[in-house]
This record gives structure tokens, sequence and C-alpha cells, in this order.
């Protein structure tokens, strides 16, 4: 008889780990997610280099949007990459896994209660399971010392093309304000586009309609008409300090408790918010563990991979240190500049996660844009508060 896995959240993680076991009979999966359709009003983006060739294979299907390379803009760097880029739309994300997963998705379905044992839904029936895992998004995150990525992103129709044939991962010649602030563009069709307006900032809040304001500006500058905001995104992600793995997993995992993944568990990237790789990396080793998949089991693995993830993101929490707490708020676009004239072998492996020792010394060789007494103060991890 195949062991019943249910997950609660129908997000990039749970959809991903859904995927993973999708062709697996001894497991039976349930997908519980509370609003219509998976994914909600979200776009994930990434670089194509960030995954292997099984990662590809799974995610392959998901993807609505392809560019053979990208484009960033500083005040004094413009510079074309040729790194393939790739964006998954929430629409895209419903569309694929839904029909993958068939019936074992349930929308509409709000969680009240999860535990070890299984889920109780918001009309009071309970749904057993032999493993159980959450992944509905960040809670306080404890543990780790933080800062925020906030942003407000509109897909806009424009009255006539926008010229645009690759996306703008950075447009930092905009006005630097409230901390590292850019502009992010994904030209979906010749007339349509996803302007993002965001800022690597101290406090998690955003002023919705001084944003909007701002991106009708930028339009407006860059000579684009908008005739229709097709839809909106906001969002305040998490970038990370510093991190204390233990206390993270004891406060996202309690005794007896479902299982955390994803942002839940602290398993993205401290630098960027980018949550794909090691979601697709915690899916994967998930979807091929042996043997029984029960909650404790699951717990185990997840909880290792918290362990090492944090360890093996010292060196970026470290570079955030120097972001945040070496330098004037307003300074920040130079560090950001002076990375991106980084070759871009070195670029494709600070996105994936995978840098090498050589990397991390090249990162930090030379003038540092940041005051050198700053730079001293802000590398230890307890300096991060």
């Amino acid at each position: 008889m195949a062991q019943r896995l249910i997950i609660a959240g129908g997000g990039l993680s749970g959809v991903l780990t859904a995927l993973a076991f999708a062709d697996r009979p001894d497991v039976s999966v349930t997908l519980l997610e509370a609003g219509e359709r998976l994914g909600g009003a979200h776009t994930w983006s990434f670089y194509a280099t960030d995954l292997d060739a099984p990662g590809t294979r799974l995610v392959d299907p998901l993807v609505a949007h392809r560019w053979p390379g990208y484009d960033v803009r500083f005040r004094g760097l413009s510079r074309t990459l040729s790194t393939p880029y790739r964006s998954i739309t929430a629409q895209s994300l419903d569309r694929a896994a839904r029909q993958r997963l068939g019936e074992r998705v349930r929308l509409g379905t709000s969680v009240t209660g999860l535990d070890a044992g299984g889920a109780t839904l918001g009309d009071g029936t309970r749904v057993e399971g032999e493993a159980v895992i959450d992944a509905r998004g960040p809670t306080r995150l404890a543990g780790l010392a933080l800062r925020h990525q906030v942003f407000l992103g509109q897909e806009v129709r424009l009255a006539a093309p926008h010229g645009l044939t690759r996306p703008t991962i950075m447009d930092a010649t905009v006005e630097q304000l409230d901390g590292y602030r850019f502009v992010y563009l994904l030209p979906f069709t010749a007339d349509t586009l996803l302007v993002e307006d965001t800022y690597y900032t101290d406090q998690p809040a955003l002023d919705r309609a001084t944003v909007a304001a701002r991106i009708a500006g930028y339009a407006a500058g860059r000579g684009w008409r908008v005739t229709e905001v097709i839809r909106e995104e906001a969002g305040s992600l998490p970038l990370v300090l510093g991190g204390d793995a233990r206390a993270l997993w004891v406060d996202a995992a309690p005794d007896g408790g479902a299982v955390p993944i994803g942002l839940r568990a602290g398993l993205f990237h401290p630098v960027t918010s980018y949550s794909l790789p090691v979601a697709l990396e915690t899916a994967l080793m998930l979807g091929a563990m042996p043997g029984p998949v029960t909650t404790a089991r699951v717990s185990e693995r997840v909880g290792d991979l918290v362990r090492r993830h944090v360890a093996r993101t010292a060196y970026e929490r470290l570079l955030n240190r120097m972001l945040f707490l070496a330098g004037r708020p307003e300074d920040r676009h130079l560090v950001l500049e002076r990375f991106h004239r980084l070759p871009q072998p070195l670029i494709e492996r600070f996105y994936a996660g995978r840098m090498r020792r050589s990397d991390r010394l090249r990162v930090l060789i030379g003038k540092p844009p940041v005051p050198i007494a700053g730079a001293l103060r802000a590398l230890p991890e307890r300096s991060a508060g």
C-alpha cells in the first residue's frame, strides 16, 4: 500500500516536491493549496546555469519564458551577459503542475493545523498521512539576522513595442532611495513586460502608492506609454546577514510537527532571496530518498540540508554584512556594480550557490567600494543584528 505524503502550500517549493514524487508508486501525494490556483501571483526567475540535468528535466515544463541572455545597468557600467535566463509564471506553474499531478492537487483547501500525522482543514475535516510537509512560506525565521528585499512589480501593456529583446536584471541607474534600488524588466511579448521596482532595505515595509508612481515615472522616462496594468505582485523577501542553523531549525520544525521546506526553512540564497535552486535540491533529494517516506525520515533529511545550507552560505552572509553594515545605504549600488564587472562564469556560480574558494578571493581582491573601517567591523558574523 502506498504511503501518503501531504504537502501544504502550492507555491514553488511545494509544487517541485510534489512533482519529484509524482512517478513513485509507493507514495501517494496530496498537495493542499488554499488559493484557487497554484503559484499565487508570483514570478520565479533563474539562470539556466543554476540547474543540472535532473533539475532541468523537472523544471522545464513549468517555464513560461526563455531568453538567451540579460542586461545589467549601473551608472558606471552597462553590460550584456550571455547566461540563458528563464521565468516561471504563476499561470505556467499552475497549468503544468495540475496537468502532471491531476487529482492529487486540492485547490481552495485551507489548512488550519499540521502535525506529523496529517492536516486539519478549514472545514474541520482531517487528512491523515505518513509524511507531512509544510511549504506555506516563511514565518519569523528565528536564528537569522535579516534585512529585506521589497518590491512591487506590474505587468503592463504598452501602446507600442518596448524594443527589449532580453531581461534587464538590474537597472540601477535610477535614483538610489531607501538603500539599494534597481528596476527589473522582463519582456514577455513585444508590447508587454514586467516592471519591478526593488529595494535592498533595512525595513520590510513598502509604500505601494509611492512605488507604483515611481514605476509609472520610470516607464514614462523610457518613452513607454502604459495602456493597461495587467496584474501586480508585491513582496518582502528575506536577506540574511547572520545565521544560526540550530535556532532556525528548532523554531521552524518543532518536535512532532510537519517538516518545513523552502522559505519556511530558510532555504534560499542569502544575497538574492532566489529560492529555486535550493527548492529544487530539496525536491530531488526527497523524491529520491529510499525506503519508507515518513515525517521523521523527511525531517532528518531536510534538517541536515538546512544545516549544510547555513554552513555553505557563510560567505554570502559576509557579503550581505559588507553591503548593509560597512558603508552608507546610498552607496550600496557601488558594491553591486563592482560585482557585475567580474567574469561571467564567476557570476553564474555565485547565483547558483556554487562559488569556489578562488571565486571568493576574487570578489574581495582590490579596493573595496566600502570604507575599510566599516568592512572590518562587518567581518564577524556576530556584527549582524
